[in-house]
């Protein structure tokens, strides 16, 4: 059955961070807004509720008060140096690039203060780099903690959806999944597709797939922002880059399946370019979830520096893919060792001060803004209570008072038979050595050592360096790490308006994207590599600058 056709001035398609974004936007010009997801309204916020809440900041009052100098001309240096753009498809990508550090040293945070969304003060030092001044990595902790994570970014827009479906000036309309875009003399008109069966799943969870009727909407503007294809492993095995190796042949889902880049065609039948489809961003510290909510579903470790990183054969990665330093140089080379897998050799001690899992239902403290807890569970002795479930639970972790027995159930494990106990024995006994005085050649033990004089990594995220084998800083841990899909860094092409463009680079009219759908921008803000904290805030950026020209 087909419902007579909606109007509407703005159609945005997709309700993730972006789409919310961008939906507000265009309701604070005085324009009415439909939005449309193919997934139950349980789902409302997308990926990023299910976020660590990271932000990007540059020169905040937060890392001004940690002791840290950041400049914009620094962030400039690192985010173009990281970025590597070498195409002529990069172009808009670049201008997408000054824009944001623009903003994210200006009113990104006021904005931010002013929408009632606040920081946890200790600021995160991620994708250190380790290379030198020029190439990847950033230069200082630039990695904000939202209070509330995930759900504290989405709460200020979901909310301001919310009354505007009261002002009944937002429809929301779950379970709609568009098949195509309408065109009208070259310029896109709005959006037509399939109306799935009510479905009652929680959120996160998979979602029935039966049609019940169709759907026509007509708009003066339709943006889409539908994400991208981490849900999707074909889709992701088929983009993946030579420069990269070969495709895993397992991964982990760092989101949930709807996460499927069914939009791509979609976009691409109405003339968008999709450019920049090869560069991606995968973790390498990715865990099965000992209680998952969607396929596949993984959780990575956000690590601190100290854990011993070795591959599935136990030979330990080169200088300088430690843990937390280059997440792209690491995922290149463990794919050229041939296998799916690697392995982190750590303590007790070095798991409560320095694990901490990405996502807003692993950090219930932050999540839930629960001060008491958060003191209880980042100061005091011990892991968080979600770090020892999977001490307890998860099917990758072994612990083991002695480093013989740790060896043994290592070699016994699911793809232990590649792993060569004599060199992770030497491995570890050579890495040892190095820790018994203030001298040594081992560049890792020098990092922690220089890490330590930044206030944030001593107080909460970086374990006094000690010999692996400690009894006392046992029990000896070992983790077998997978690859866990996470972002799109590709998109269709965009203005610095969000106006979605072909492929003689000519405006389609009518026709916006945002967020990952976009490649945070431009199709590819990010270039070939991410800083990190900058997923969510290229999704803030990029829904607000179509949803405020969509509104013109």
């Amino acid at each position: 059955m087909t419902h007579r056709p909606l109007s509407t001035d703005v159609l945005v398609i997709g309700w993730g961070l972006s789409g919310l974004v961008a939906a507000t936007e265009a309701v604070a010009a005085g324009r009415r807004v439909v939005i449309v997801d193919q997934e139950p309204r349980s789902n409302l916020g997308g990926q990023a509720w299910w976020s660590f809440g990271g932000l990007f900041l540059i020169d905040s009052p937060e890392q001004r008060r940690m002791g840290v100098h950041d400049s914009l001309e620094l962030a400039q240096d690192d985010w173009f140096g990281n970025a590597a753009f070498d195409r002529d498809e990069d172009h808009w990508p670049r201008e997408w690039a000054g824009a944001y550090l623009d903003f994210a040293a200006g009113e990104k945070r006021a904005w931010l203060r002013s929408l009632g969304i606040g920081f946890f003060p200790v600021v995160g030092w991620a994708e250190r780099g380790g290379y030198g001044a020029i190439g990847p990595g950033n230069s200082v902790p630039r990695f904000h903690i939202t209070w509330g994570t995930g759900p504290g970014i989405v709460a200020p827009f979901s909310d301001a959806v919310h009354r505007g479906e009261d002002d009944g000036v937002i429809t929301v309309l779950p379970r709609h999944r568009v098949t195509e875009l309408l065109s009208d003399d070259g310029a896109v008109v709005g959006a037509r597709g399939v109306r799935l069966v009510d479905s009652p799943a929680p959120r996160g969870v998979e979602s029935a797939r039966e049609r019940v009727g169709d759907f026509e909407i007509r708009a003066g503007a339709t943006i889409i922002a539908s994400g991208g294809i981490g849900g999707n492993h074909d889709l992701v095995r088929a983009a993946w880059p030579a420069r990269l190796g070969t495709p895993p042949a397992r991964m982990l889902s760092g989101v949930p399946s709807y996460v499927d880049g069914s939009m791509q065609a979609v976009s691409t039948a109405a003339g968008a370019h999709l450019v920049n489809g090869d560069r991606m961003w995968h973790y390498v510290e990715g865990i099965s979830n000992w209680d998952p909510v969607w396929p596949s579903h993984g959780i990575r470790i956000l690590p601190g520096p100290s854990s011993l990183w070795l591959d599935a054969t136990g030979k330990r990665l080169p200088v300088p893919l430690y843990p937390g330093f280059d997440t792209l140089g690491t995922l290149e080379h463990l794919r050229i060792t041939g296998h799916d897998h690697s392995w982190f050799i750590t303590t007790r001690r070095i798991v409560e001060k320095e694990f901490a899992l990405s996502g807003s239902e692993q950090n219930p403290d932050l999540t839930g803004k629960d001060v008491g807890l958060l003191l209880k569970s980042r100061l005091a002795k011990g892991p968080t209570g979600p770090v020892q479930s999977f001490l307890d639970e998860g099917e990758d972790f072994i612990v083991e008072d002695d480093f013989e027995t740790l060896l043994r159930q290592m070699a016994r494990h699911a793809g232990g038979d590649v792993l060569d106990v004599d060199q992770v024995r030497r491995e570890v006994r050579a890495r040892d050595a190095q820790i018994t005085n203030g001298f040594g050649k081992d560049a890792q033990i020098s990092m922690l050592r220089a890490t330590r004089s930044y206030r944030g990594d001593r107080l909460i995220r970086t374990a006094a360096p000690h010999r692996l084998t400690d009894p006392g800083a046992g029990p000896m841990i070992a983790v077998k790490l997978h690859i866990l899909t996470r972002k799109s860094l590709g998109g269709i092409k965009t203005d610095l308006d969000g106006r979605a463009r072909d492929e003689h680079d000519a405006v389609i009219p009518g026709l916006f994207a945002a967020g990952e759908a976009s490649g945070f921008g431009g199709g590819g803000v990010h270039g070939y590599r991410a800083l990190e904290g900058t997923f969510l805030g290229g999704c803030l950026f990029s829904g607000r600058q179509a949803g405020r020209a969509a509104a013109r």
